[in-house]
C-alpha cells in the first residue's frame, strides 16, 4: 500500500497549480490531505475520479476557508470515522480515518500555535488527542496517522536549531511528540533515515524553500505492530502546489 499524506495550504489554490495531474504521476492507493481550506460543495469531485479516486472523504471546518483534512483512495474503506468525538478538536476539521483489512489511515492536521491563545489550543488538543489514541489502539492497533503535525521533533528537523522559542520548536511541543511516539508509534522516515535531514515546509519568506530552509513538520507514524512492514519512507520535495512537500510510505498490508 503506498500512503502519501500532503497539507495543500488550499485544494482549489493546488489544482490551479497541476495537484491532479500530479496525483495521476505520484499514484497513491491513498492520498491524505490537510488544509484543505473548502467545503465539499465547492470543488468539481470528478477531477478525482477521473483520476482514479472514486472513494474521497471531506471533513471540512465549520469556518469556511479554513483548515479540513480529506483522504482520498483508491479503494472503498471498510468504514469512514469523521472527527474523534470531541466538539474542541472537530469543529476545525482536523481528523478523519478511513478503515481497510488490515490498517487503517489516518488524516490529521494539529493546530499551529502563531499566538498565545492558538498555542493553548494546541497544547490541549495535543493532550486530547494523545488520549483519543491510546483508546483508539485498544480496538485498531494497526493504525497509521499522516498529516501535518505542526512540530519539528529533533534539531535535524529544523534548518536552524536556535530557534526553540518559537511554536513548532517549542521545549513541551518537541517533548509532547517524542511521547507520543513512545507511546507506541513510529516515525518511519526517520526510521529509515536516521540521518538524513530533509524538510516538508518552507516559510514563503526570504526565499527559504530556494535556500532550504525548511522544517520537517510532516509525518507517517505508524504503530508498532506494523514496524515489520514499512518498506519506504520518502519526502518528495519535488512538488510545488503548497508551501509543504507530500510524504510518502510504502506498507505492505
Amino acid at each position: 500500500m503506498k500512503i502519501i499524506s500532503y497539507n495543500v495550504n488550499g485544494i482549489r489554490a493546488a489544482i490551479n497549480k497541476g495537484f491532479v495531474d500530479w496525483l495521476k504521476s505520484a499514484d497513491p492507493d491513498v492520498i491524505c490531505l490537510q488544509e484543505i481550506k473548502a467545503m465539499k460543495e465547492q470543488l468539481d469531485l470528478s477531477l478525482f475520479e477521473e483520476a482514479g479516486y472514486t472513494y474521497h472523504y471531506w471533513f471540512s471546518a465549520q469556518k469556511k476557508g479554513y483548515s479540513g483534512v480529506a483522504i482520498l483512495s483508491k479503494t472503498e474503506p471498510n468504514h469512514v470515522e469523521y472527527g474523534t468525538g470531541i466538539e474542541s478538536m472537530d469543529f476545525e476539521g482536523r481528523n478523519l480515518r478511513v478503515d481497510f483489512d488490515g490498517v487503517s489511515v489516518m488524516s490529521l492536521y494539529l493546530p499551529s500555535g502563531t499566538n498565545d491563545a492558538r498555542l493553548q489550543h494546541k497544547l490541549d488538543y495535543m493532550d486530547m488527542f494523545q488520549g483519543y489514541i491510546n483508546g483508539l489502539k485498544k480496538d485498531i492497533p494497526n493504525l497509521v496517522i499522516c498529516g501535518d503535525y505542526n512540530i519539528c521533533h529533533e534539531e535535524i528537523d529544523i534548518h536552524n536549531p536556535k530557534m526553540k522559542g518559537v511554536s513548532g520548536f517549542l521545549p513541551v511541543e518537541r517533548e509532547w511528540i517524542g511521547q507520543f511516539i513512545d507511546s507506541g508509534f513510529i516515525d518511519s522516515f526517520r526510521h529509515l533515515n536516521p540521518e538524513r535531514q530533509e524538510y516538508s515546509w518552507w516559510s514563503y519568506r526570504a526565499s527559504a524553500r530556494a535556500n532550504n530552509k525548511g522544517w520537517r513538520l510532516d509525518y507517517a507514524m505508524v504503530s508498532e505492530p506494523l514496524q515489520e512492514n514499512i518498506k519506504r519512507a520518502v519526502i518528495l520535495t519535488e512538488a510545488v502546489h503548497s508551501d509543504h512537500c507530500p510524504i510518502l510510505l510504502e506498507i505492505e498490508n
